[in-house]
């Protein structure tokens, strides 16, 4: 029988059709297409040949189905059975990454691999993307982990702990997040170095500031010196030839009166 209009199944669709079986006369024709399951599921399901056991689910106490619909359908093998009410989807809550418990054995491993292969990954990204705790991922770090002597590091994508699109996204998040921060950190270096240099620059400036102030005083006194002597070499030539030396320090012709009195 084809189905005529598309409709949500059963939250449970193959736990439904084990109890529609079980309790009611509907066809299995009506079972498969309210369920959403291939014909030959339900036929064994009837026969007790399905792979799988399930533990039928009532649809009428879940309000998927009420009594009257399935009367209509025992009544006529050729009815499409109307959903009463749509299961609410399941979505899930926010919490630690669910891993199998075939799997669990293998986290530790998984948790070993990132911290050697991708060390920018934090312990929180790791924590969800594994599904383990941060006590788990310091004690691996730390190799004060109960077990720590048989952990053997392993890609976590290898042994089906995450996917490869997973993991490459958290890695690329941790990159970007360190990029970031090492820009920012080269920013404020730089910031520091430049006001460093300025600062070591003026101090240099100053520093030869006064050095060639000190050049030119000391050139200076020299210089003083140098003609002081050289005046004073001057004067006691000039004495000693009996020149009168002028409070300048040249030498004066002898005045008219003095000429006279000779």
């Amino acid at each position: 029988m084809a189905q005529g209009s598309k409709q949500p199944t059963p939250l449970m669709p193959h736990a439904t059709a084990t109890w529609l079986v079980d309790h009611t006369g509907l066809s299995f024709e009506q079972i498969a297409e309210f369920c959403g399951i291939h014909i030959l599921e339900v036929q064994a399901m009837a026969d007790d040949l399905a792979g799988s056991k399930y533990t039928g689910r009532d649809p009428v106490h879940a309000g998927e189905l009420t009594l009257a619909e399935i009367e209509k359908g025992q009544a006529d093998p050729s009815y499409s059975l109307k959903m009463h009410k749509a299961p609410v989807e399941v979505t899930r809550t926010k919490g630690p990454r669910y891993t199998p418990v075939s799997k669990r054995q293998d986290k530790p491993d998984g948790i070993a691999w990132i911290l050697r292969n991708h060390p920018e990954v934090s312990d929180a990204q790791i924590s969800k993307l594994i599904g383990t705790t941060r006590n788990t991922i310091s004690a691996i770090r730390e190799r004060s982990h109960w077990n720590i002597q048989n952990i053997q590091p392993k890609d976590p994508v290898t042994v089906g702990l995450c996917s490869q699109r997973e993991l490459d996204a958290v890695v690329a998040k941790a990159a970007k997040r360190i990029a970031v921060s090492d820009d920012a950190e080269a920013e404020t270096v730089v910031a520091a170095g430049s006001d460093t240099r300025t600062n070591k620059d003026r101090l240099i400036e100053e520093l030869r500031a006064e050095r060639d102030a000190n050049v030119k005083a000391a050139s200076e006194a020299a210089q003083e010196a140098e003609a002081e002597a050289w005046l004073a070499r001057k004067r006691e030539a000039e004495a000693a030839d009996g020149v009168q030396p002028s409070s300048s320090g040249y030498a004066q012709p002898p005045r008219e009166d003095d000429a006279s009195d000779d």
